[in-house]
């Protein structure tokens, strides 16, 4: 047997056998060289609705092979590993591995990347994970469940040289690209305020206890997170169509505001040019247990609203711009450019996109990242060694955004935020606000 595997193996065996200690693979056991087929090897990592659809994505890809998936349900693992099956027998391809643990999906060499889709609160500690074991990453949005979690996924992703890609996929499309194109180069004048809709913010765990069916691994599912008694709300068994509701749960998400946050703050930022700065001051609603009201001050006195109607609409001095998945609208003085609101508005939304992009953009000074798609972008680094469209530290001030938002609301205090030192400023907000308590050895 090959010396290295069997190191490999032992190792594994061993870390596992110490219960919930972490997995990080000393630098020798991946000296050995990988046999490649061809294709990107992937594990995918969280079978719940959102990487169901990941896993047929990467499926019909030609240049990446799936060959492994991992869950804590067994049924979720399980269908998953009949999927991919299915398909590769119909179409060509190699077996697939289903893992309850996915220490033991990130310890094999012949993998090259992961894509994580875990609830929110174990996307650190696995991405961390992974990257030291030398795996690239398309890791889901919200990138962490704090900001201490989302600095020190730049700081490893930096150190280990890992390409990572942020699961936000509103830049890799052309709606979005282009509204931020024409915000950023003062098609609509001087950005003066900006509406983000995204939805409420999170609250603390009450739910009741429930009976559990055999065959999830709950504690595992709670991994760093306290531990409490189940409820289906949380973790629903067996396959799925929907997006549980554990992201409205300060243990777990951090409610709309990261979940849908992570999208249009995300959009917000890319439209003013913030991606390496973020907001300075925050300002808290004026009501308590507001769902809305939240404000944020950024350079040269632009004010960003939470709002809860969603989408992002950019107000300047000569015109507006609204932008939703499928939504587009641009008006530049009095005139209005783009109205495209509904499947029923004509011409199609792709066509009112290009023809304000010819009309304002030909010529742009600011030219953003245009790609094909957020998994071809991804795949693109991974052969190039590029940061990605939606790179790490782009989704660490994103979400660092979200989660001071989420904080305004959670303490109803002004919060003054130095973008450099990321730290809170001026006597405001405390330490401890940055991160958690962890249970067990589920640090990050």
């Amino acid at each position: 047997m090959n010396r290295i595997h069997t190191s490999r193996r032992s190792f594994l065996k061993t870390a596992l056998a110490a219960g919930t200690a972490p997995l990080i693979l000393p630098s020798h056991v991946w000296a050995a060289e990988v046999p490649k087929n061809g294709k990107l090897n992937i594990g995918l990592i969280g079978m719940g609705k959102m990487n169901s659809g990941h896993l047929n994505d990467w499926l019909r890809r030609k240049d990446t092979q799936v060959v492994a998936v991992c869950d804590v349900d067994t049924t979720r693992r399980e269908n998953a590993k009949k999927t991919a099956d299915e398909f590769y027998a119909k179409n060509g391809g190699g077996a697939v591995t289903a893992h309850k643990d996915f220490r033991e999906l990130i310890a094999r060499t012949d993998i090259d990347a992961v894509c994580i889709a875990t609830p929110d609160h174990w996307h650190a500690y696995i991405g961390i994970a992974a990257m030291k074991a030398g795996k690239d990453v398309y890791g889901e949005k919200p990138l962490t469940n704090t900001i201490h979690e989302a600095w020190e996924m730049v700081k490893v992703a930096r150190e280990t040289k890992r390409v990572f890609q942020t699961g936000s996929q509103q830049r890799s499309s052309s709606e979005f690209r282009v509204a931020c194109e024409l915000a950023r180069n003062g098609v609509i004048g001087k950005i003066y305020h900006v509406a983000v809709g995204v939805g409420g913010p999170g609250k603390a765990c009450d739910l009741p206890e429930e009976p559990m069916e055999p065959g999830l691994d709950w504690d595992m599912w709670l991994g760093g997170a306290p531990m409490r008694p189940y409820n289906s709300v949380l973790a629903p068994r067996g396959v799925h169509n929907h997006f549980p509701n554990w992201r409205n749960y300060w243990e777990y998400g951090g409610g709309m505001v990261t979940d849908w946050g992570a999208h249009h703050f995300d959009i917000c930022q890319w439209g003013l040019g913030e991606d390496d700065r973020g907001p300075l001051e925050i300002l808290p609603a004026s009501e308590p247990n507001a769902q809305k009201g939240v404000k944020l001050k950024y350079t040269g006195g632009v004010e960003v609203t939470h709002i809860s109607e969603n989408g992002v609409t950019f107000h300047g001095d000569k015109g507006m711009i609204f932008v939703n998945r499928g939504r587009f609208i641009l008006k530049v003085g009095d005139r209005e450019v783009a109205n495209f609101s509904t499947n029923e508005s004509k011409p199609p939304l792709k066509e009112q996109v290009a023809a304000a992009e010819k009309e304002f953009l030909s010529d742009a000074k600011v030219k953003l990242i245009a790609t094909t798609g957020h998994k071809d972008n991804f795949m693109e680094c991974v052969k190039s060694r590029q940061r990605p469209i939606a790179d790490v530290e782009i989704g660490a001030r994103t979400v660092t955004t979200c989660h001071l938002v989420n904080l305004a609301y959670r303490h109803g205090q002004k919060i003054q935020w130095d973008p450099a030192k990321l730290a809170f400023a001026g006597g405001t907000g405390k330490a401890e606000w940055l991160t958690r308590d962890y249970r067990g050895d589920w640090k990050v």
